[in-house]
């Protein structure tokens, strides 16, 4: 959402303030997506202002809309931690935050008071054709450095003061490596744990800020274990794993026999979801269980589409996208199988 904040609060800094008429282009930004491709589920990150979208996503016939946070407000109308929220069309029949197992994060070498930098969101939504599916909503640590330097020594040289940024930076932004692939690890762990117990689907949704081929949060797909068969990972893993929807959606394209859904391998190249100067990666992602998975003999359905909504960003309109986001909008279109 980028800074989904409804004047005249401000987020961040206290001049940080939209005026009427860039947040009403943010509000109809929002509204037009929404219009145009009418998704039936959709996460957002970065809400401030969440009543604000609650109206506003009621008006587009989002019945069903949840947070499971509130962000944090100093003086009164200064706005930081923004939060995420998710709204449906179809009924959510239970909202709930995820909660970490605390010994195990102890286990990992985490601190007692270890929290998740955004609550991760969990809504049991009623998806037709297989009922409750959970659905998480997540907005994983930034590669922002956690530290700052310290700005005492003001008369230390040109040549010191690089010296201290680097080091700052390098240790800043472990530390954001270590809490990012430590909620995922977390997360992941308590995905399988209420799976276990229930056997719904699952669907995880976000900003990961970072790239899943990365080995930081590359356990997010794990699917094999060093002592188990073939069989028992067939029979068993597949169940307690998920899989990034860009490749369910190339498996699905490569087995269609449909000349008319059937793509070559030359097309099958990712875009991006983010920019940052000349450079471009991939940090929003869905994730889905086997249910969703073609190749999966239980699946109901499949990945049939794989959209990314990035106009905004590469080839913007002034007058239409001022105030709209600086991430890609991934949409996956899912097909019940026949």
């Amino acid at each position: 959402m980028f800074n989904y904040l409804a004047p005249p609060n401000a987020c961040y800094e206290f001049e940080r303030i939209y005026s009427t008429q860039q947040w009403a282009k943010k509000q109809r930004w929002i509204s037009d997506y929404l219009f145009k491709y009418q998704p039936d589920i959709i996460a957002f990150q970065e809400v401030f202002s969440i009543e604000s979208l609650h109206v506003l996503v009621q008006q587009q016939g989002y019945d069903y809309f949840a947070v499971v946070d509130e962000p944090d407000i100093v003086d009164d109308f200064i706005y930081t931690r923004p939060v995420v929220a998710i709204a449906s069309r179809f009924a959510i029949k239970d909202v709930a935050v995820v909660c970490h197992d605390t010994e195990l994060a102890q286990a990992l070498g985490l601190s007692r008071d270890f929290s998740f930098s955004r609550r991760v969101l969990r809504a049991t939504v009623d998806v037709p054709h297989i009922g409750d599916s959970d659905c998480y909503v997540v907005h994983f640590k930034s590669k922002r450095a956690m530290f700052a330097m310290d700005e005492a020594h003001k008369a230390w040289s040109a040549e010191k003061t690089i010296i201290e940024h680097l080091k700052t930076d390098i240790a800043g932004g472990w530390a954001s490596t270590v809490q990012r692939g430590s909620e995922a690890t977390l997360l992941m762990i308590d995905i399988i744990t209420r799976r276990e117990h229930t056997q719904n689907p699952m669907i995880l949704m976000g900003d990961f800020n970072n790239n899943l081929a990365d080995g930081v949060l590359s356990h997010l797909l794990t699917n094999s274990l060093r002592f188990a068969s073939a069989v028992d990972c067939n029979n068993y893993l597949a169940k307690y794993c998920l899989n990034d929807a860009w490749e369910l959606f190339i498996k699905s394209q490569k087995s269609s026999t449909d000349p008319a859904q059937q793509t070559t391998a030359t097309e099958f190249i990712r875009t991006p979801t983010h920019y940052y100067a000349a450079s471009s990666a991939v940090l929003d992602y869905i994730l889905l269980s086997c249910e969703f998975d073609a190749g999966y003999l239980g699946s109901f359905y499949e990945v049939s589409r794989y959209d990314v909504v990035d106009e905004h960003l590469i080839n913007p309109v002034f007058e239409r996208d001022d105030q709209s986001t600086d991430h890609a909008v991934v949409m996956i279109t899912l097909t019940l199988r026949s």
